[in-house]
């Protein structure tokens, strides 16, 4: 599980533990994520692994994949959570689209490139993602959150069209809002948008009740993963009424964000 520290990563980690789950748990940050693996160890001794990382680099990514085999043995299912919201429009630096590209779409690309060898030899394995609501409709005030999520859910979709007839499972999550520090902070002009859209668009979650549904529809097997019932209702719209659906949503920015 990446981006296991706080937030929705913590949670979902908490609750495979609670269901007897082996976990390791990557972050970039350390002390954080330490005192979280702590508790969980001190519940059930050596059945949590901590992995401080930053998985802005291929590198990175290989070595949580080796490590995470290392303390597990076979990886039955890799979570890839971690995600960054960071820079508004076009005027936002190079620096930023690329560390959100390499943190919301790269990293998951670099985690199945270390996998897929050992999950098609055995015939089974799950990748888990993280992506949000934005990914299936829009972010708006963020350019590069909207696209990254978007590319990080068409590839879970990939992934299952590709390697889902040999054993390979996939399920994306695609959230709306949810009380985390990406909602609270990020990056500060991006956070203070989020926050005025997110609260605009319906109800703020909790991580723990984030977790419980992710558990729920993993069992049943589905690729989506819909914490957010109306984000499926906004989706038909957009397909169906495409043209209303773009008005809508210029509506919201202007109620939201005053443009």
């Amino acid at each position: 599980m990446t981006g296991a520290a706080n937030g929705i990563g913590k949670a979902v980690a908490e609750e495979f533990h609670k269901q007897g789950a082996r976990v390791v748990l990557a972050d970039r940050d350390a002390k954080l994520l330490n005192t979280v693996v702590e508790k969980l160890n001190a519940k059930r001794p050596n059945s949590a692994f901590a992995v401080a990382c930053d998985l802005s680099t291929e590198a990175a990514n290989a070595e949580l994949v080796a490590k995470s085999k290392q303390f597990l043995g076979f990886i039955d299912l890799f979570y890839a959570n971690a995600g960054v919201a960071m820079g508004t429009d076009l005027t936002t630096s190079e620096e930023t689209w690329n560390t959100s590209f390499d943190i919301n779409v790269h990293a998951h690309r670099w985690a199945v490139k270390y996998l897929i060898d050992d999950w098609l030899a055995a015939g089974r394995g799950y990748f888990v993602s993280t992506a949000s609501a934005a990914g299936l409709l829009t972010a708006i005030g963020s350019a590069p959150y909207s696209l990254t999520k978007h590319a990080a859910l068409a590839f879970a979709e990939w992934l299952s069209i590709t390697y889902g007839n040999r054993g390979i499972k996939v399920s994306c999550l695609c959230p709306q809002g949810v009380n985390t520090n990406m909602l609270r902070r990020s990056d500060e002009a991006t956070a203070a948008d989020n926050g005025n859209v997110v609260r605009a668009s319906g109800a703020v979650l909790e991580p723990e009740q984030v977790a419980e549904i992710v558990v729920e529809t993993l069992r049943q097997e589905t690729f989506m993963i819909l914490p957010h019932p109306e984000v499926a209702q906004f989706v038909n719209k957009k397909a169906s009424e495409h043209e209303r659906w773009l008005a809508g949503m210029r509506k919201l920015q202007l109620r939201t964000l005053g443009v």
